[in-house]
């Protein structure tokens, strides 16, 4: 993306239009959900900005804004776990992202070494529970 991203000028552009223009929040971030292309199993949630969405775009190499450090963040770059991008979406209003993924390296998507960042579930119909179950 360049510095500043295309916008689209009425709601039936944004969704009816073939031109990426995602729809960043007021941090400058859009919602990134992160898939096997094999599985369908969810991975990871992330966000992006505008130089995220580039150079994922750009490499084919999932990238991400890491709002805890403060910086982009090649997923995988220290761990060897690269997310190789096979198909990316946008949902109708453009204000969210779905990458479907292969994974290279030992194939994990999370930074605690397992498949998945949703290794756990909630109960459900369990009134006061807050247990996870780990999966």
């Amino acid at each position: 993306m360049p510095a500043t991203t295309p916008t689209t000028t009425t709601d039936t552009d944004l969704e009816q239009g073939l031109t990426l223009s995602p729809r960043f929040d007021a941090q400058g971030l859009v919602a990134a959900i992160v898939t096997d292309a094999v599985t369908g199993d969810v991975l990871m949630f992330a966000w992006m900005n505008s130089q995220a969405l580039r150079l994922t775009i750009d490499t084919g190499i999932a990238h991400f804004w890491s709002r805890s450090r403060g910086k982009i963040w090649k997923k995988g770059e220290e761990s060897g776990n690269l997310l190789e991008i096979v198909e990316m979406r946008v949902d109708c209003d453009q204000d969210a992202l779905w990458l479907k993924v292969g994974i290279k390296g030992a194939g994990v998507a999370c930074h605690t070494g397992e498949r998945s960042c949703f290794y756990r579930s909630v109960p459900v119909g369990e009134p006061g529970s807050t247990r996870l179950k780990r999966e």
